[in-house]
């Protein structure tokens, strides 16, 4: 796994935040933000490209989610000892990556230029690099493997999407080896500007770094973030026989948008079930929930009450947490994140709190794990999450005995 966030860069980083229930939730700083509504945002600090090998060539022709990409790439193959002649030896490599945005960025920057020095001074990279597959594209050139590129655009599933993918090509024999993930980096000027004036976030001062507080009584909105993860997937014998012990293991995957004039979040009613259905368990055989939890006044209510009609009186037995206090949402890059939490919960016997919860809600009245993490050991967790245009998918991951 490699992993770069709001709260951290890196797996060691990113879990201390998430136990110690420190946000990474901050005043915006890659653009001045002083005349937009929302002033608040979770970037990725202190991230040196060159430090993972990306030339200042890269850096200027590429869009900040596909260099984040790369470089999370190349922190999951260390972690996996594998080499490039590695991946060789199984060409072609699927890499399957979700996004939620185009290089935004980059566009943003080009009609900059358009417009104060005309048509000839844009970037002639600009429509390679902002091109929905360009992280896939860029990660196989990088590699220079010969690959297959999957991509996916369904908002904040996105990453969850291409990571289930990567599990249904292995178990259909069609790779040993998939290269998968998700990673966004909306934090620009027209696009925080956007998400401000439709509601979606709210308006912040940048004073209000603890924001986000999902499930708490006084929660008004998600937080816009960057951020993701990407994830060596490999087939168990084929890891076993290079002696690697894999981190967690994926059972069961589901999808399902929401059905018309049903509130957002509805459909993960179903997308649970059928994860559940698909990894051969019972709901009763889950451990815990890494919710959604946006922070979100209608969908953490509506996610709530879905985890509830599937999990019956379990769901009153098991914890369920949002990492997104810590966090941020960084769209597509929201699931790996969520993917990489439970690993390190696997691995750590720990679950890891939902930040900032301070007055509970009626509405959403399950173990919110709040605040201080759980010394407990949990086996299987279900990973939810739901996108703006109504989609919603759920993942099944299980502890490597």
């Amino acid at each position: 796994m490699g992993v770069l966030a709001a709260n951290g860069i890196g797996l060691p980083a990113f879990w201390d935040s998430l136990v110690q229930a420190r946000s990474g939730i901050a005043p915006i700083t890659l653009f001045d933000a002083s005349t937009h509504r929302i002033k608040l945002a979770g970037e990725v600090k202190g991230f040196q490209f060159s430090d993972y090998g990306v030339s200042s060539i890269k850096e200027r022709r590429h869009g900040r989610h596909t260099l984040f990409a790369l470089a999370a790439t190349r922190m999951a193959m260390t972690q996996a000892r594998l080499t490039v002649d590695d991946l060789r030896a199984l060409e072609p490599v699927p890499i399957a990556v979700g996004i939620s945005t185009s290089a935004m960025d980059v566009i943003e920057h080009n009609e900059d230029v358009l417009q104060a020095k005309g048509p000839d001074r844009v970037s002639p990279f600009g429509v390679s690099s902002c091109l929905p597959h360009a992280v896939s594209s860029v990660i196989g050139d990088d590699l220079g493997i010969s690959n297959q590129r999957f991509t996916f655009s369904s908002a904040c599933s996105a990453g969850l999407d291409a990571l289930a993918l990567a599990a249904e090509l292995i178990r259909a024999g069609k790779s040993d080896l998939v290269i998968a993930g998700g990673m966004d980096a909306p934090v620009t000027p027209l696009a925080v500007a956007s998400f401000g004036k439709s509601g979606l976030m709210p308006p912040l001062e940048a004073h209000m770094e603890r924001c986000s507080r999902p499930f708490d009584r006084q929660r008004i909105g998600g937080i816009l973030a960057e951020g993701g993860g990407m994830f060596i997937v490999e087939r168990w014998e084929h890891a076993e026989a290079r002696g690697i012990k894999p981190l967690a293991e994926i059972l069961g995957y589901g999808n399902c948008a929401d059905a018309s004039g049903t509130p957002p979040g509805a459909g993960l009613a179903r997308s649970m079930a059928v994860a559940i259905s698909n990894s051969g368990l019972m709901p009763a055989d889950i451990d815990y929930v890494c919710a959604h939890g946006p922070s979100d006044p209608v969908i953490d209510r509506v996610e709530t009450e879905m985890i509830k009609q599937v999990m019956g009186q379990h769901a009153y037995r098991i914890p369920v947490s949002s990492i997104k206090g810590v966090t941020g949402n960084p769209l597509a890059g929201a699931g790996p994140l969520q993917v990489a939490a439970c690993a390190q919960m696997f691995g750590q016997d720990t679950v890891s709190p939902t930040a900032n919860y301070e007055e509970p809600d009626p509405d959403c009245d399950l173990d919110y794990v709040p605040n201080k993490p759980y010394a407990m050991s949990i086996n299987r967790a279900l990973i939810n999450l739901h996108g703006l245009g109504g989609g919603n998918s759920s993942l099944v991951v299980q502890r490597v005995a």
